[in-house]
């Protein structure tokens, strides 16, 4: 019972996360589209597909984390050994690098 709680509290921490790494990936495409609109050079451009890119790939990874919530899949085994905590700690460490990534654009 432990475990399932514990499984459980994982899943909603990593996918506030990822709502927070999506939420920060739409601020940093509205800083580059503004930039853009102003500067006009391929480099913008080239921080828009990547910020597009890397929202796609949060949006899919939450939705993959969340998937337990309205579907129940039951994994055997360790928690260890499941998808939880690995695209947990990928989201972290996404979230760390955006954090840094959105304070260095706005200043």
């Amino acid at each position: 019972m432990i475990l399932a709680e514990t499984a459980l509290t994982l899943i909603f921490v990593s996918v506030g996360v990822g709502i927070a790494n999506v939420g920060l990936l739409l601020g940093l495409l509205n800083a580059y589209w503004q930039t853009y609109q102003e500067v006009k050079s391929g480099f913008t451009i080239g921080l828009l597909y990547f910020a597009s890119i890397l929202l796609l790939q949060n949006i899919v990874a939450t939705i993959f984390i969340a998937l337990p919530l309205i579907m129940p899949i039951e994994f055997s085994g360790s928690e260890l050994h499941g998808p939880r905590i690995p695209l947990f700690l990928i989201n972290l460490v996404h979230l760390i690098a955006l954090l840094t990534l959105f304070k260095i654009t706005r200043n």
